[in-house]
C-alpha cells in the first residue's frame, strides 16, 4: 500500500514546516529570532529592574537594634570618678573608641540615640532614625537605606535600570530611522509625526546620562570596597603626605566586588525570632 503524503510534504517552494504541517516559515529565519528577542530582552530588563528594586526597597539594609535600657546604663557606667564624698560619679562616655583594623586605627564614635559604639562602617541615619551597618546612603528613589544587607541589590538595580534606559534609547531611534528611510522622510518630520517616540527619546537620554554617571560612580566604590559616605567624607583619602590605604579593601578589584557583590548575607538582626545582638566595646 502506497503511504500518503501531504501537500504540504511535496509542496514545491522553499518553505520550512514544523509540527506536522501546523507551522510554516520561510527558509531564512535570521531576522525572525531578532525580532523576537528585541520585545524579549526589554521583557527581561524590566522584570529585573523591578525585581533588584523591590529586593533594595523590602529588605533590611543592615540596622543595628539600639541598645536596652540595662546595656545603655552599663555603657554610660563605663568610666567612674570618685568625688570627695567618696560616691562615685558618674560621667558620659567618650564619643569615640579605637581599634585596630588590618594595622590601620579606626575610631568608633558613640551614637546618643542607639545608645551604642557603632561598629565600623556604620551611621546613624537621621531620616530612618537607625544606625546602619556599612551604611551608604539614604536613598529616597528606593524609599530605603542601602547599606550592607541591600547593597549588592541597589547595584544590580541602577546598573540593569542603565541598560534598560540604553535599550529604549537605541530602540526610539532605530525607530525614527526606519520610519525615514520607509517614507522617505527628513529627521524633522520624522520627529513631528512621532511625538511621541520624541518624548520617550528625550526622556531616556537625560536618563542614560544620570543612570549611567551613577552606574560608574557605584562601579568605582564596588571596585575599592568604598561606600558613599565613605566616599563623601573623604575617609580614606590621602592628607597631609600620608598614603591613601584603604583597612576594608582587598589590593584587587575583582576581590572587592566578590566581596562587596557575592558575600554571603547576614541574617537581620531585627527579624523575628533572632536574638538582638549589639556592638558594646567594653
Amino acid at each position: 500500500m502506497a503511504s500518503v503524503k501531504r501537500k504540504w510534504q511535496v509542496f514545491p517552494g522553499r518553505n520550512k514546516f514544523y509540527c506536522d504541517g501546523r507551522i510554516m516559515m520561510a527558509q531564512q529565519t535570521g531576522i525572525f529570532y531578532f525580532t523576537v528577542a528585541i520585545p524579549a530582552v526589554g521583557a527581561l530588563l524590566f522584570i529585573f529592574v523591578m525585581s533588584s528594586l523591590f529586593h533594595t526597597s523590602f529588605s533590611d539594609p543592615g540596622i543595628i537594634p539600639r541598645a536596652t535600657a540595662e546595656e545603655a546604663i552599663y555603657t554610660e557606667k563605663q568610666i567612674e570618678v570618685p568625688n570627695s564624698g567618696n560616691v562615685p560619679s558618674y560621667r558620659p562616655p567618650p564619643r569615640t573608641k579605637e581599634i585596630t583594623v588590618r594595622g590601620v586605627t579606626v575610631k568608633l564614635k558613640y551614637c546618643f540615640t542607639c545608645k551604642i559604639f557603632r561598629p565600623p562602617r556604620a551611621s546613624h541615619c537621621s531620616i530612618c532614625d537607625n544606625c546602619v551597618e556599612r551604611f551608604d546612603h539614604h536613598c529616597p528613589w528606593v524609599g530605603n537605606c542601602v547599606g550592607k544587607r541591600n547593597y549588592r541589590y541597589f547595584y544590580l538595580f541602577i546598573i540593569s535600570l542603565a541598560f534598560l534606559c540604553v535599550f529604549i534609547f537605541s530602540c526610539v531611534i532605530a525607530h525614527l530611522v526606519i520610519y525615514m528611510n520607509k517614507e522617505g522622510k527628513t529627521f524633522m518630520v520624522a520627529i513631528q509625526k512621532n511625538p511621541a517616540s520624541v518624548i520617550e527619546g528625550v526622556i531616556c537620554f537625560f536618563s542614560v546620562w544620570s543612570q549611567g554617571w551613577l552606574a560608574g560612580f557605584h562601579t568605582y566604590l564596588t571596585t575599592s570596597n568604598q561606600t558613599t559616605n565613605e566616599d563623601i567624607k573623604g575617609s580614606f583619602t590621602a592628607r597631609r603626605g600620608q598614603a591613601n590605604f584603604n583597612p576594608y579593601g582587598y589590593g584587587n578589584f575583582c576581590l572587592n566586588c566578590l566581596a562587596v557583590l557575592c558575600g554571603p548575607v547576614q541574617p537581620s538582626l531585627i527579624g523575628k525570632e533572632k536574638q538582638l545582638l549589639y556592638f558594646i566595646i567594653k
